[in-house]
């Protein structure tokens, strides 16, 4: 081998290296299941332009091969996340479960969870999850409404505190999609008319799940290089792929 088809072969190698490195940084691997438990954000989110399917489509944009549990029901709060946590996510056998869980506990009012229940419901969820050798990532709530100082947003706070909290004391990884989300509103400043992420203040249109999904892959370990190759095969037609 001539010193030139050397040096190719020795850049090619390194490239795979730095390339496997890389993956190896990611908490998903290869071949693994994730649920995505979670309420009519999380089910609308395993849709074609979803933030489930781009979560998926993230990974496989960096080497990792994982395959989705949607776990989304329409209206769902804590008690009837917990009720079903078996049936539509354990006994699927996925080694990640996503928890998206809140935003319907407080929105719903005399109908909704209070803080206090609302905790055990969200205790429980997480260590029977422990139990069944489930690794979760918690997501905090997203906003109801795009305005921060409304009233459910003020009472959906310390909901929020309290996830941060559980995340830290479980060692669960932590994808704070509430403060993404109300950073690019603070971000569009004072010019943002109507809706920015959500097509009704609360359900994400297409940048509020490319938001999300973001905030999960970052949350799972992807740098910004990573997030990078992501975003482009999300803009990339299924064709030219």
């Amino acid at each position: 081998m001539n010193r030139w088809r050397m040096a190719a072969a020795l850049f090619a190698l390194g490239g795979m290296t730095a390339s496997t490195v890389s993956a190896a940084d990611i908490a998903v691997k290869d071949g693994q299941k994730i649920a995505f438990m979670g309420d009519s954000i999380t089910q609308a989110g395993a849709g074609p332009k979803g933030y489930v399917r781009l979560v998926i489509s993230g990974l496989d944009a960096n080497g990792v091969k994982a395959t989705a549990i949607p776990a989304g029901i329409s209206g769902h709060k804590s008690n009837q996340m917990l009720d079903r946590l078996d049936r539509d996510a354990l006994n699927k056998k996925p080694d990640w479960m996503t928890l998206s869980c809140g935003v319907n506990d407080v929105w719903h009012g005399a109908n909704g969870v209070p803080l206090d229940k609302y905790k055990e419901n969200i205790t429980k969820i997480v260590e029977k999850c422990e139990t069944a050798g489930v690794k979760v990532m918690i997501l905090t709530s997203t906003m109801i409404g795009e305005d921060q100082p409304n009233a459910n947003n003020q009472k959906l706070a310390p909901y929020n505190d309290f996830l941060k909290a559980l995340a830290k004391e479980k060692k669960c990884l932590l994808a704070d999609l509430n403060a993404d989300m109300q950073a690019s509103i603070a971000k569009a400043g004072p010019e943002k008319k109507g809706n920015l992420l959500t097509g009704d203040g609360v359900h994400m249109n297409a940048a509020g799940n490319k938001m999300m999904a973001t905030g999960v892959l970052r949350a799972f370990g992807l740098n910004a290089e990573q997030i990078t190759k992501a975003e482009t095969a999300w803009s990339t037609p299924p064709a030219a792929k």
